[in-house]
């Protein structure tokens, strides 16, 4: 089938135009904008219309359990605040001679070890209280449309809690409110 078409200056062209083609054209057109409009509810329905995923709350989570576990690891001890209690012990022992008075003595040897002990709990409560409070306040910066998961919450705040609690018990023991030392006399 044949179509003229008259241009410009007056001319007559004879042009074909194929119907099947045109057919073919009409049906990738619709099924491009059937595709679009699933496309567009798609994203509607998941709260996105940039067409990107929201973020995942992987790294949250992450932020969440280590902020727990630090805050465990201020309460319990760690592996750092042993070796400095030990360190310390033994410079107490090296620095006190055998003259020294038990005061003195008791005071080098366990009472700077102790120090030392309750200063890495105290730093490790406070990395926990950091993270805990980064993890909790970190949707006010991110994506705001999508709310942070329960789980993670409950897991921050049990860090930032844990956090408190060891750096308290730090700061106890560091000036021997808790537990001091007993007196030589």
């Amino acid at each position: 089938m044949g179509t003229k078409t008259v241009d410009e200056a007056g001319t007559t062209e004879a042009a074909e135009v194929k119907p099947e083609h045109e057919a073919a054209a009409a049906e990738a057109g619709a099924a491009e904008e059937t595709e679009e409009a699933t496309a567009e509810a798609d994203l509607v329905e998941n709260g996105s219309e940039s067409g990107e995923e929201g973020p995942s709350g992987v790294g949250q989570g992450a932020g969440a359990v280590v902020s727990a576990a630090l805050g465990v690891v201020s309460l319990t001890g760690s592996w750092l605040g042993t070796v400095a209690a030990a360190r310390q012990t033994l410079v107490g022992q090296l620095q006190t001679s055998s003259s020294a008075g038990v005061a003195k003595q008791i005071k080098a040897v366990y009472g700077d070890a102790w120090q030392a002990s309750a200063l890495w709990g105290g730093v490790f409560a406070l990395l926990a209280l950091i993270v805990g409070v980064v993890v909790l306040v970190r949707p006010a910066f991110g994506a705001p449309g999508k709310p942070q998961a329960a789980w993670i919450k409950s897991v921050a705040w049990g860090g930032v809690a844990l956090g408190v609690i060891g750096l308290l018990l730090a700061v106890l023991k560091y000036t021997d409110v808790l537990l001091g030392l007993p007196s030589a006399g």
